[in-house]
């Protein structure tokens, strides 16, 4: 049974997450600080499979708790989804650079949550020991490195997220639906901007390599790797 760990100050959104959770036959668990949700998220012999990360948290905030997560190796490839009333692109952004692999606006539907916990479930478990080598590019999709001509490419999540989708469809058009709902998860319906920013960060710190991705107007992005 996969243990989800539910980081809500709000007994009832926390509890009502609890409750369904456990019909749909995961493990939930609470805490109601960023502080409990650290030592939880931390637990060696028990850590949770899903963390589901409120924003507005009393003591350490859900962002500070996301940044704290990615930096521990035991957390570090975990998924987050972030759960928040904040609902500017720019606060959707920023939650996505500092690593969570969803954010959910409230108020939200269960349904709609428990659909968005299985797609990041589902693309977590895609993510096996498995290479990409050409002349110039190598990724350790395992670990999450990428380099160019030798030189490691340090990426956020998204990025990372956003090239592996591109390189494993390789030579194939990737559309901009695609991309969104594979990357930023269940039918995204935000800002098509923020993909396109992605993609021209991408490219800018691949550098020399940025060219593997070639743009298809109107329609989206497509690997084409380096030689």
């Amino acid at each position: 049974m996969l243990q989800i760990l539910i980081i809500e100050d709000d007994s009832d959104i926390a509890e009502s997450l609890q409750y369904n959770f456990r019909r749909e036959g995961f493990l939930p668990v609470i805490a109601e600080s960023g502080e409990k949700g650290l030592r939880l998220a931390l637990n060696e012999k028990n850590p949770p499979s899903l963390i589901v990360l409120d924003l507005m948290l009393p003591g350490m905030s859900g962002m500070e708790l996301c940044r704290r997560l990615r930096r521990e190796p035991l957390t570090e490839k975990t998924p987050i989804i972030m759960l928040t009333a904040k609902a500017s692109e720019s606060d959707k952004i920023s939650g996505l650079d500092i690593g969570a692999d969803d954010y959910i606006i409230k108020p939200f539907s269960v349904k709609e949550v428990i659909a968005r916990i299985r797609a990041v479930l589902r693309r977590s478990n895609e993510t096996t020991a498995e290479f990409y080598r050409d002349d110039r590019i190598a990724i350790d999709f395992a670990d999450m490195r990428v380099s160019c001509g030798g030189e490691e490419v340090r990426l956020t999540r998204k990025e990372f997220a956003l090239f592996v989708h591109l390189v494993k469809s390789a030579g194939r058009v990737a559309t901009r639906q695609q991309l969104l709902d594979s990357v930023w998860g269940y039918s995204y319906f935000g800002d098509t901007r923020t993909l396109d920013v992605h993609i021209r960060r991408l490219r800018q710190k691949l550098g020399e390599c940025g060219g593997c991705i070639e743009t298809v107007v109107g329609v989206g992005y497509r690997f084409i790797g380096q030689k």
